[in-house]
């Protein structure tokens, strides 16, 4: 369907989001605590790690992941960004709305 996409990509944010919320609250962590502590397999935390990383939200450590130098940022923005993703489902719900 149209929105089998978004709903895929949400899913993965949501992850993600689960991941770096565990890191932030109880880092340094490693992988397999991480997949523990979320429920999730080993893969699915290694790659959430991975993105998560490239995106400087978490740092690697001798002891597992850290928050990262732009972690800071990211939730100081996180409400108006969120805010802004639902503004635009509105937009696309009244767009539909409208056949």
């Amino acid at each position: 369907m149209l929105f089998d996409q978004v709903n895929r990509e949400l899913e993965l944010a949501q992850r993600h989001l689960e991941v770096l919320q565990v890191v932030i609250e109880r880092g340094p962590i490693g992988i397999l605590k991480l997949a523990e502590e979320t429920s999730m397999p080993t893969h699915k935390v290694r790659y959430s790690l991975r993105v998560l990383e490239q995106e400087q939200l978490i740092k690697p450590s001798s002891h597992g992941a850290v928050a990262g130098d732009a972690v800071e940022q990211f939730l100081s923005d996180f409400e108006k960004d969120i805010d802004e993703l639902i503004s635009r489902a509105e937009s696309v719900k009244k767009t539909g709305q409208s056949f």
